[in-house]
């Protein structure tokens, strides 16, 4: 296996972090408010921590740093809680993330407020999430010219839409062995910037690609476990794999 060149991936990464922006939430300052730190992305493996409260406006809540990640690129977003209120929504605002309170909050700017995700689900979501980044990854490379035209990751099953002719699944046995090669190795798994100032990231792994994506990456490839696909035909020259783990 050859590692991709990283610009040849960017175009068709099916899991990256890429938000368009809607409306502009109520804060005291952006520079304060831009300034919140993902700790989902340098401690991906924390389930619980403290944060101050950056913004509120009403239910809704910014805060630094956080462990709470927001639905984008085809992954879920996670479950929790922040003050010990449970976490309704999560989404994208520009370079920060508004979090949607059950309640109103009984805190306030500035205050430190205990935050928690589920853990059970964060790590099914990651497992889930970089066994379709590699059984993506393995199809690119079998048909370069594939297009992917659908993606999701949920606590269950992850699923790839491909615009595809024919039955997919007459491949599934060669992916299964490389993605079963692949965790058997143990590889490690590299995650960081390429670019901080636009929050631009990418996952890799030598010596087999390195593909952009802000999503939530495990450290080895063994964390995936053993997978199963099953084929789904959504319809005319369309080929869903859907991605099951196994253990």
């Amino acid at each position: 296996m050859t590692l991709r060149p990283p610009g040849r991936c960017g175009r068709r990464c099916a899991f990256g972090l890429f938000a368009a922006p809607i409306q502009d939430l109520t804060r005291p300052s952006d520079k304060a408010v831009s300034a919140m730190e993902r700790a989902f992305w340098s401690t991906p493996y924390l389930a619980n921590l403290d944060a101050e409260v950056l913004a509120i406006d009403g239910r809704e809540v910014v805060i630094s740093p956080t462990i709470f990640f927001a639905e984008s690129g085809g992954q879920e977003s996670d479950r929790g809680t922040i003050g010990g209120i449970e976490v309704e929504q999560a989404r994208i605002v520009d370079d920060r993330i508004v979090y949607r309170l059950a309640a109103e909050p009984d805190f306030s700017v500035g205050d430190q407020v205990a935050v928690a995700i589920d853990w059970p689900r964060r790590y099914a979501l990651m497992r889930l999430h970089f066994a379709a980044e590699i059984v993506l990854e393995l199809f690119y490379k079998k048909f370069p010219a594939m297009e992917k035209v659908g993606a999701h990751i949920g606590q269950s099953k992850a699923r790839i839409d491909f615009a595809f002719q024919g039955n997919i699944s007459r491949h599934f046995p060669e992916i299964e062995r490389d993605v079963a090669q692949l965790v058997a190795a143990d590889l490690p798994i590299e995650s960081r910037f390429t670019d901080a100032a636009r929050l631009r990231r990418c996952w890799s792994i030598a010596g087999f690609a390195q593909v952009p994506c802000g999503g939530t990456h495990l450290r080895s490839t063994a964390e995936v476990g053993r997978i199963r696909l099953k084929r789904n035909n959504i319809g005319a020259h369309k080929e869903r794999v859907e991605i099951y783990l196994m253990d």
